[in-house]
């Protein structure tokens, strides 16, 4: 059996989930990655990283959902962290709500409220039984400021948002004091997948107090405060540079 504690980040080949991963490997951390599509990514990150592991699934597919979590149990024998990084969106202006059809607003909600959710249920009985009066077992669950303020790249992509942060509140009361839930609201963080974002960086840059979006270890940095606290639970913090205070 693994002894030292296991993370398991998902979707972690690039991004936010990647230097959440890395940021945990420095601090001991044996890592389980994950991603939908970037399986050579993967396989490199856990040849590279001594104990880590790699494994491919698609997370609208409560199946695989469910076969990640049984994996990482049946390699490591335990897990002490769930980070629910992987998510999807979809770019629709807010005022076309024919565009947000329910076939988008079924595929977002599936892979950002109902898979985490998943993995969450499937996980607790390895995260209670890994809690120790030393260090309590943790989820965390990336959403965004789009579900706290009336923003985001989509109406069902912000209320998908807004239901996460909902179910880490109340999955804290539920789960605690064995497990804690928190969560991270980013705003704007510099990823690829935010590179063509010019009017979001433009923002930033003229409105924010930090004068700039995230970076992805920004981010990271968080994420390793919520492990070590051992005390913080159901918290939302908003990472977006003071941004909701202007």
């Amino acid at each position: 059996m693994n002894q030292k504690r296991v993370a398991l980040v998902t979707g972690s080949t690039s991004g936010i989930g990647l230097a959440i991963a890395k940021r945990f490997i420095e601090d001991g951390f044996t890592i389980v990655f994950h991603s939908k599509s970037s399986v050579e990514t993967g396989e490199q990150l856990a040849q590279f990283y001594p104990d880590a592991a790699y494994i491919r699934a698609d997370l609208s597919d409560q199946k695989q959902a469910r076969d990640l979590i049984a994996e990482v149990l049946s390699r490591y024998g335990g897990l002490d962290i769930l980070v629910n990084n992987a998510g999807i969106t979809k770019s629709i202006p807010h005022k076309d709500l024919q565009a947000a059809t329910p076939e988008i607003w079924r595929e977002i909600h599936e892979v950002n409220v109902i898979a985490p959710w998943t993995l969450i249920t499937e996980a607790e009985a390895a995260l209670r039984e890994s809690s120790c009066e030393e260090y309590s077992s943790c989820i965390i669950n990336i959403t965004s400021h789009a579900g706290i303020r009336p923003k985001g790249a989509s109406i069902p992509y912000a209320v998908s948002k807004a239901s996460l942060n909902h179910v880490t509140k109340l999955l804290a009361v539920s789960l605690a004091p064995a497990i804690r839930v928190n969560a991270i609201a980013p705003g704007l963080v510099e990823t690829p997948m935010s590179k063509g974002w010019v009017a979001a960086r433009k923002l930033w840059q003229e409105r924010s107090p930090m004068k700039r979006g995230a970076q992805p270890e920004d981010i990271a940095q968080i994420a390793l405060m919520l492990i070590q606290s051992n005390y913080l639970t159901g918290e939302i913090i908003i990472a977006d540079g003071g941004l909701n205070l202007t």
